[in-house]
């Protein structure tokens, strides 16, 4: 049976007439088992891209990727298969009407192992489609609680503006979808919101020859997952409000728009299927001052599955007036707000460097190279070295490189949000 631990990182004393509490809440999980334990249902829906744009060799690699992921299936699991180009298409199972979705097993995986080497390219590109014919195949089969996507694509969308919006708002909360773009030709900015809405992952594949396993291994995590979903929760007392709630790692996810109303001092916010895993949540409450020596229970942080909390950690307010109580940033909190900082100065840079405002996209891109190194961020760094040429990482100053291979440009935006933990000890 999965369990859950929760600690409080902070620094807890305020200054007379401080306000605002930080505190980075790491939630842990361990025996989660695999997908489908627990009495929960688990489906799998594979998309692929079949647009015109894929060409033959990614094509054949994207048949193979998918036939790889199908491998990892675990038997008894619900799943599918899409081909998605200007429309989507049920590939597997072969039905017209009734349930969509059929369990995985060697007869099953056969079938459509073969169905998939069957698929063609041609036609354009509509995601929409793709997303809301996954919603509908999870819907024909409603036992299944635990639904999870992958979504393959090579390159833009051509449906008209908002129309991809609203099909993420009508999947958001219902499945979780992990999307991986193959070559260069597809735009970060259009498949990111996907991913983020739908609490899964996003990055690129730049050889068709990569792409096999790292089907593989999104099969694999996912297959992983004992726990269908988990709810963070944040109890907040009265007069206070809560400024932001963010997950901070693996990944920085804002979750603060995703907020529910439990009751009127509580609010619930997604965090999807979990492994065994550990994510930090950096929380930020706003009290009303209270008089030096005063002390108040500043928030309640719950881990919650299935209506049950799992696990909570408690963060403290104590008001004082000696100054090296106050002045002191807890190493965790200052950590994460540094890498938060390090997502939001790359995607800006890139943006900016995008329509040609180089000296916006050179600050932006040296005050990441050094919030990178501050934090530690290897992975961070290498991708910037390869877009910026760094004089001083210290002092974040950088040239703009005249010829950057534009797929490490987008290997830096995908991976903007990935954050590195601090050590424990």
């Amino acid at each position: 049976m999965a369990e859950f631990t929760a600690q409080v990182f902070q620094n807890e004393f305020l200054p007379d007439g401080g306000t605002d509490v930080n505190a980075i809440v790491s939630v842990t999980c361990t025996n989660a088992g695999t997908a489908g334990t627990a009495g929960i249902v688990a489906g799998e829906v594979i998309i692929i891209d079949t647009s015109g744009s894929m060409g033959d060799r990614p094509m054949e690699a994207a048949k193979q990727a998918a036939q790889a992921a199908i491998a990892e299936i675990v038997d008894g699991t619900y799943f599918a298969v899409i081909s998605g180009n200007g429309a989507a298409f049920l590939v597997y199972p072969a039905v017209t009407s009734g349930p969509a979705l059929v369990r995985m097993d060697a007869r099953t995986r056969q079938e459509a192992t073969q169905a998939v080497g069957m698929l063609r390219s041609g036609g354009g590109t509509a995601i929409s489609t793709w997303l809301d014919l996954c919603g509908t195949i999870f819907a024909s089969v409603p036992q299944v609680q635990q639904r999870h996507a992958i979504l393959l694509t090579d390159g833009e969308n051509g449906e008209r503006p908002g129309v991809l919006q609203r099909a993420v708002e009508r999947a958001t909360g219902y499945f979780q979808c992990d999307c991986r773009g193959i070559g260069v030709d597809w735009k970060v900015a259009e498949i990111r919101p996907i991913a983020q809405a739908l609490l899964g992952t996003i990055d690129i594949v730049p050889a068709p020859d990569q792409l096999r396993a790292e089907f593989q291994a999104i099969m694999r995590s996912s297959m992983a997952r004992g726990v269908a979903d988990a709810e963070l929760r944040v109890w907040a007392p009265q007069g206070a409000r809560v400024v932001f709630v963010k997950q901070v790692s693996p990944t920085v996810e804002d979750l603060t728009t995703r907020r529910s109303t439990v009751n009127d001092l509580t609010g619930s916010y997604p965090t999807g299927a979990w492994s065994d895993e550990s994510r930090d949540y950096h929380v930020s409450v706003r009290l009303p001052a209270k008089a030096v020596g005063q002390e108040q229970l500043a928030a309640r942080v719950q881990i919650v599955v299935g209506g049950q909390v799992a696990a909570q950690g408690l963060v403290k307010a104590k008001w004082s007036d000696d100054s090296a109580l106050t002045t002191r940033i807890d190493g965790q909190v200052a950590h994460y707000t540094g890498q938060a900082e390090l997502a939001a100065a790359i995607q800006e840079g890139l943006a900016a460097k995008a329509v040609g405002d180089e000296e916006t996209a050179t600050t932006k891109l040296g005050r990441a190279v050094q919030l990178a190194v501050e934090t530690g961020n290897d992975e961070a760094t290498a991708k910037l070295r390869k877009v910026v040429e760094v004089e001083d990482a210290d002092t974040g100053t950088v040239r703009l490189r005249k010829a950057v291979d534009k797929a490490d440009e987008m290997a830096l935006d995908t991976s903007s949000t990935k954050t590195t933990r601090v050590r424990r000890s």
